[in-house]
């Protein structure tokens, strides 16, 4: 048997922790293909139903409006019921309303079908980095979660992509129905995996010789509400999720428009971009674990560092520059742009009882959707309708440097924070 491949003494192996961190990447992939298909095929149904921009908009929002409603009570069936079922079913149920997109005749149609995809991947953020934050150690979790949320980025630019090539053949519909299909399967396989047993809720770690006091709703409560780095990283979320959801939104449609190209050439530019956040995810990641290894509120200044570098990077390109230049300083944005994300999401599981985790993160998504994800696209389209697409992308750098601000000002409460917390023992099944 190989080494434990967790901090907090489980039996799992680190071979097998590999093997569920590869299914969780695949779910997450296809979580994103699935999500941000619609974007690359807003052309096509603006043709055929006549809708605006804004209403474009919605169909990106109503996913995260689901989310937004339904993650926290499905945090709390991970937290305290079972990780890969609860995965497992969700990814079936936003495969198939995926699938379902597919044979939508009209604008009420496709947004409830797009609300039922959000329903489906209300809780899988939450899950995911549960699952993956108990199974690997501590110090390398930000790396780890690094890895996997490069999956975002991928998944977005095989959505936004493939989107287009298929909806310029076969049809926008066409689009829909393939790309529901690898993860349907995916989630089916999920089922088979090996997952910890529920932590309990207490006060003292069951290891460490004191009485066992289970922890009453209001301590429950006083995990999320008492620190301030973690207050602070969840807002600085939200700020960066405002351009990053805007950014994988609208990059097509502007492409399209600036430079008159097809919309499938557009959506191949604008999937490159998004793809070279598979560099930035990972990269993000490991620089904060380093950081961490000499400061732990490297977690936090990594965060703030590359959310005010993407600011800069993108005023640069909207205000500054135009065609081919603006082009290849957006592909470094790309880079930059998630490399917040693996450090900001350690620092919701680093700062809490490891029980309270998917419920953590949960929170987390809550406020990215709330102040972040559900306005970005929608503010795009308004300000769009009124003025031009142009303009409306040249604001999203200010929210870029808001996080930077943010991150940096909860960098001072992190160790604090995170001292607070004890380690405790895992079972697996």
């Amino acid at each position: 048997m190989q080494k434990s491949a967790t901090n907090e003494k489980g039996s799992i192996s680190s071979a097998y922790s590999w093997y569920v961190f590869v299914l969780l990447f695949l779910l997450y992939m296809f979580d994103y293909v699935d999500r941000l298909i619609i974007v690359s095929l807003f052309p096509f149904i603006k043709a055929e139903w006549g809708l605006s921009d804004a209403s474009c908009g919605l169909l990106v929002s109503a996913v995260y409006w689901s989310i937004l409603i339904l993650t926290f009570p499905v945090s709390i069936l991970i937290d305290r019921w079972s990780r890969k079922k609860t995965i497992g079913i969700m990814a079936i149920i936003w495969s198939l309303a995926t699938a379902a997109c597919a044979f939508t005749r009209n604008f009420s149609q496709l947004f409830l079908a797009r609300t039922i995809i959000g329903a489906g991947e209300a809780g899988y953020a939450a899950g995911g980095t549960a699952m993956i934050s108990t199974i690997f150690p501590k110090e390398k979790r930000a790396r780890v979660l690094g890895f996997w949320n490069a999956s975002i980025p991928l998944g977005s630019a095989i959505g936004i992509a493939a989107g287009g090539i298929i909806a310029e053949h076969f049809g926008w519909r066409h689009a829909l129905g393939v790309v529901a299909i690898p993860g349907l399967l995916v989630a089916i396989l999920f089922f088979w995996v090996r997952d910890y047993k529920t932590i309990d809720l207490v006060k003292t770690p069951v290891n460490s010789g004191s009485p066992v006091e289970k922890m009453k709703i209001g301590e429950i409560a006083e995990q999320f509400l008492r620190s301030k780095s973690l207050i602070l990283a969840n807002l600085g979320f939200a700020a960066s999720c405002f351009v990053t959801t805007s950014l994988m939104s609208w990059l097509p449609s502007y492409f399209h428009r600036t430079e008159g190209i097809s919309i499938s050439q557009a959506g191949m530019k604008a999937g490159a971009v998004m793809f070279l956040a598979v560099i930035g995810a990972p990269l993000g990641g490991y620089l904060a674990d380093k950081w961490y290894e000499k400061k732990p509120a490297g977690r936090m200044l990594l965060p703030a560092v590359s959310t005010a570098l993407t600011g800069i990077i993108l005023f640069i390109s909207f205000v500054l520059f135009e065609g081919t230049a603006q082009y290849i300083i957006l592909l470094a944005a790309g880079v930059t742009a998630v490399a917040f994300v693996p450090a900001a999401v350690s620092v919701t599981q680093d700062v809490v009882h490891p029980g309270l985790r998917a419920m953590s993160l949960s929170i987390c998504v809550i406020i990215q959707h709330v102040l972040g994800s559900t306005l970005g696209p929608v503010f795009v389209g308004v300000v769009s309708d009124r003025y031009d697409l142009i303009t409306a992308m040249s604001i999203l750098p200010a929210f870029s440097i808001l996080a930077g601000l943010l991150f940096f000002i909860g960098s001072f409460y992190y160790e604090k924070d995170a001292s607070r917390v004890a380690s405790v023992s895992i079972e697996m099944e």
